[in-house]
């Protein structure tokens, strides 16, 4: 059965994860998908955190960014089985990362996202958390500071570990040098993708 693809693009903050997906929306033309979604009642609650704006337990922003990602599943499922391809900028696997690096047990971190659609590629956009401070806009939200970025980044690479379909891209390179490997990967997963959606984490 041929049907559209999940493509998820991850990475830490300032690894170009935005352009990247927008590039590849127009050349798939595919649905965008951005986590947190903040037009939801959950996301506006997400927005007010990631701007420093209110203070919530880690535990409970861990959920919240779950339930903020379970919102939309049933629509992303359904755009996929109806042959959408569609394109997240990011998806549950930084929702972990971000909780580890806090602190939080890896396995209970992954509960809350198990079952939720499986991406047929992930492509994590990686570079250094020096080269990520030098970047426009580096340090306007609450994650942006180099200790929890490196520690985000040792959790995705636990993360790695666990997933199928999952692809590194060196984001210190130029835009177009970065588009050139995202495209490639990205046509190829689309190609392939068949039969019923997959769970995350089965």
């Amino acid at each position: 059965m041929k049907r559209g693809a999940l493509l998820v693009i991850e990475g830490l903050d300032r690894a170009g994860k935005t352009t990247q997906v927008e590039r590849l929306v127009q050349e798939l033309d595919a649905r965008l998908v951005k986590f947190p979604d903040r037009t939801t009642p959950i996301g506006r609650m997400l927005d007010s955190y990631l701007q420093q704006k209110s203070e919530l337990d880690d535990r409970a922003v861990h959920l919240l960014f779950s339930a903020n990602r379970w919102e939309l599943a049933p629509s992303i499922k359904a755009d996929l089985e109806a042959g959408q391809t569609v394109v997240c900028d990011r998806y549950a696997f930084s929702g972990i990362a971000y909780s580890v690096a806090k602190g939080l047990p890896f396995d209970w971190c992954l509960s809350s996202d198990a079952s939720l659609p499986a991406p047929d590629l992930t492509l994590f956009l990686t570079l250094s958390p020096s080269v990520a401070a030098q970047r426009g806009g580096y340090g306007d939200e609450r994650y942006e500071e180099p200790g929890m970025q490196t520690r985000v980044r040792a959790a995705f690479e636990e993360i790695e570990a666990r997933v199928r379909d999952w692809r590194s891209i060196d984001a210190e390179r130029t835009e177009e040098e970065v588009w050139r490997d995202v495209s490639e990967a990205a046509e190829a997963a689309v190609r392939h993708a068949h039969g019923p959606v997959r769970p995350l984490f089965s």
